[in-house]
């Protein structure tokens, strides 16, 4: 992300009563049963992939943000959830 640019973060409660937090402008989304567990679990994504200077994180950095690998792998398509469209 260029110097200066502030991050759009879309913060949605799911059907399922998940909130789901997006960094829009890195691409990057997390879940979890709260608002809070989501926007810290972004945090933590975030965090991770700027401190490896961009790379995207280890499944073990997903697994320490709550985040399933593999399902992040299945949804890493760039495309929305209907959900989120």
């Amino acid at each position: 992300m260029s110097q200066g640019a502030q991050p759009t973060i879309v913060l949605t409660q799911n059907d399922d009563g998940w909130w789901t937090a997006r960094d829009e402008t890195r691409g990057l989304t997390t879940q979890a049963e709260t608002r809070d567990e989501a926007l810290g679990n972004l945090d933590a994504v975030i965090d991770a992939v700027e401190k490896d200077e961009g790379h995207p994180p280890t499944d073990d950095e997903l697994r320490e943000a709550g985040i399933d690998p593999e399902v992040n792998r299945r949804s890493g398509s760039g495309e929305l959830p209907e959900i989120l469209e």
